[in-house]
């Protein structure tokens, strides 16, 4: 492995190269970043910020987290899918968050779509986890950019009316929610982010556990 991308970090861990500085990505690549992730809200707030960082830096929406959830009430596609051009109006004035028209426009579109396949599969979670991937060696080199799998994710998303989802954006939700483990080998929490994953994906997955 190119010792450039494991690096050890301030406690002496071994970490992906990404996630020593600062601060805050220490904190996301310790607990959070690729663990299994259930929650409906949750993965509706992730795949939403991911559409936000597109062509920015995932640390400006990190920072920014916070004021996201509550210019869009937490997430709750019931809730967001009724917003209308006030609420339109209102978040593009808003500094807290990033006042992009289109992302705006896109996440509350994204809302319905999401109660659609919550009616059509039972959950978000079930729906995701179909394109869980738990068969691929530990990582070794940098992530790539886009799979095979985030293509087809993409692609399946965009048929159902959802925006802002190419398969680079998908590939980033994959591996922010634990369908894909990209923590490096050598990583001191690829492990445990494994073990979070595979709790989550084994019931949500369409045969059990690959």
């Amino acid at each position: 492995m190119d010792g450039g991308l494991l690096v050890q970090g301030p406690d002496g861990e071994s970490r992906c190269w990404w996630g020593v500085d600062p601060p805050e990505y220490r904190r996301y690549h310790d607990q959070e970043w690729g663990f299994g992730v259930t929650s409906d809200h949750r993965l509706f707030e992730k795949v939403c910020l991911e559409g936000f960082q597109a062509g920015l830096s995932w640390l400006t929406v990190l920072r920014k987290r916070d004021n996201f959830r509550a210019a869009f009430r937490g997430f709750v596609p019931e809730v967001v899918a009724q917003f209308g051009e006030e609420e339109v109006d209102r978040l593009v004035t808003d500094p807290g968050i990033i006042r992009h028209r289109g992302k705006i426009r896109s996440t509350i579109n994204n809302a319905g779509r999401a109660l659609e396949m919550t009616r059509s599969h039972g959950s978000l979670a079930a729906y995701f986890w179909r394109w869980a991937e738990f068969d691929s060696p530990p990582l070794r080199v940098a992530p790539p950019a886009t799979t095979e799998a985030s293509t087809a994710l993409a692609k399946d998303l965009r048929s159902r009316g959802w925006t802002f989802v190419g398969p680079t954006t998908c590939y980033a939700f994959m591996q922010a929610t634990g369908l894909v483990n990209d923590h490096l080998d050598g990583c001191w929490v690829r492990e445990e982010a494994e073990g979070s994953r595979r709790r989550a994906g084994g019931p949500l997955t369409p045969n059990g556990m690959n």
